[in-house]
């Protein structure tokens, strides 16, 4: 009868403290140990101390080592955890150690999760400099759109690691992405430039045991004296990048640490959420907080004096991470994060995604101009992005750009009321109608297209008598433009935290 697991677990004591340290598969090179934190080598059946990593930072996850699953019919279990650091905030990979020996990586993905697995191509990979944020690519005849090009570092570590870059030291991670979801790693920390594919996953869909208790998150709250006005500011998700204080509306940077010297800027004018931070509620079958919410504006590039507005809340789910819900004049709708990128140029008036075509709607310039709760990537009031808005039937897509990555974010449309019973708000169901009820809405209660015509015909009669009558009088004739009114970004956001 074959051995259900071939691999011959390794354990010696660690040379910092004496305390076991195991090592499962014959591809990990370094350990952390966990009771002195000595990183160690292993050479053969020796270890060697090379240094003392640093504390992790509690990320909240309900991951932990040891935690076991399954990844394609495979099982799996978590042996190692690396904690990196980038412009756009800290995230967290997961070493998982397959029965086989394999390794596959658990990585976050812009408040998700991506399972990735090593790869490799035909063709040497260019170097990091080659790759331009927003460009395309094809890397063994397969068009990738080049999503992110950052330098990173590694913070800290624990456990079984296949591989261990200089703590610290910072190194290029190029993040390409593909229309049919696939993303793809390029990793230029070791010797060599390292590849990982991936998709997007659920940590349902891993029938994942062994994860941490669900109260684990509310007992390791962390608070500190706002650097504005000193009142006491609670953060509930480590993952935070951002996070407002709920005295006096400053808007604080949590990337530079906790304490006096936070970087802070002050908010005028408080803007007042619809829908309240806490609140939770029930959404498409899943239990969903509000834990954050922006109020930003848009300009057309061609007509800069035309601006409009809309709000976005983050919501967070333990399990399945942050989705956005996005209020606009237009409607509602919900939208979350691409794993992918879609099939898209410059000037072009579609996009593909997943194998649906979507028609571009508006581009336009954002800025965030109010924020207020948490979130995981490093907010900024003034933040701005290049949007474009594509959208099929009820489906939408939404793409942003900054200087330094493209993100996409892709959901549907949702009505008001859908909304309001989520969050047991019917006491404001009038205050969230929007625009669901349209004329072109299926079965609605709005207009026909027989009185649209007959009121355009009406105000066009009106428009020329008083023309007529000014050119009476002498006076001159006034041009009326009209334009939209408030777009949404479709979920879109500035910056997502890991891109692995």
């Amino acid at each position: 009868m074959a051995e259900t697991n071939p691999q011959r677990a390794y354990r010696a004591a660690c040379p910092g403290c004496g305390a076991p340290v195991e090592f499962r598969s014959a591809q990990s090179t370094h350990a952390v140990c966990s009771f002195c934190h000595s990183t160690v080598v292993r050479d053969g059946e020796t270890l060697a101390r090379v240094g003392r990593m640093a504390e992790l930072f509690d990320d909240h996850s309900p991951l932990q080592l040891l935690a076991s699953g399954r990844w394609q019919g495979k099982p799996f279990t978590l042996v190692g955890r690396l904690q990196y650091n980038s412009a756009s905030g800290t995230w967290t990979e997961w070493n998982a150690l397959f029965d086989d020996g394999s390794v596959g990586v658990l990585g976050e993905d812009n408040g998700a999760y991506v399972f990735s697995l090593p790869a490799a191509t035909q063709r040497a990979i260019p170097q990091a400099s080659q790759f331009r944020v927003g460009a395309t690519t094809a890397i063994d005849g397969k068009p990738f759109s080049v999503a992110a090009n950052e330098q990173v570092a590694l913070v800290s570590a624990e456990g079984e690691l296949p591989k261990l870059p200089p703590l610290g030291q910072a190194f290029a991670v190029v993040e390409l992405r593909s229309a049919d979801g696939e993303v793809l790693s390029i990793d230029y920390g070791g010797e060599s430039p390292a590849l990982a594919r991936g998709r997007s996953v659920l940590l349902d869909e891993l029938q994942l045991t062994g994860l941490q208790e669900g109260s684990t998150k509310e007992e390791k709250a962390r608070q500190f004296a706002c650097p504005q006005c000193g009142a006491q500011v609670e953060v509930a998700l480590s993952s935070s990048k951002s996070i407002t204080c709920r005295s006096c509306n400053s808007l604080i940077d949590l990337t530079q640490g906790l304490g006096g010297a936070l970087r802070h800027a002050v908010q005028d004018e408080p803007v007042q959420p619809v829908i309240p931070l806490g609140t939770t509620g029930q959404l498409q079958g899943v239990h969903w907080q509000v834990v954050g919410y922006q109020h930003r504006m848009g300009h057309e590039p061609e007509d800069p004096d035309e601006h409009f507005g809309w709000e976005e809340y983050l919501l967070y789910n333990r399990k399945r991470g942050f989705i956005f819900l996005v209020d606009s004049q237009e409607g509602w709708s919900v939208v979350k994060p691409t794993t992918g990128a879609p099939a898209f140029s410059a000037g072009a008036q579609t996009a593909t995604y997943l194998g649906t075509s979507y028609k571009l709607q508006y581009s336009y310039n954002a800025e965030t101009t109010y924020v207020a709760g948490e979130f995981y990537w490093p907010v900024e009031r003034g933040q701005k992005t290049f949007n474009r808005d594509f959208a099929k039937g009820a489906s939408l897509l939404s793409m942003e750009e900054s200087p330094r990555e493209v993100t996409w974010s892709s959901g549907s449309k949702i009505d008001s009321d859908a909304v309001a019973k989520a969050f047991k708000l019917d006491d404001k169901k009038e205050q969230l109608k929007r625009g669901d009820a349209g004329p072109t809405s299926a079965g609605g209660a709005g207009m026909g297209c027989g009185t649209i015509i007959l009121l355009f015909v009406i105000i066009l009669v009106f428009l020329l008598l008083v023309r007529a009558c000014m050119d009476d009088e002498g006076g001159t004739g006034s041009g009326i433009s009209s334009g939209r009114s408030s777009s949404g970004s479709y979920g879109g956001y500035s910056s997502g935290g890991s891109h692995k």
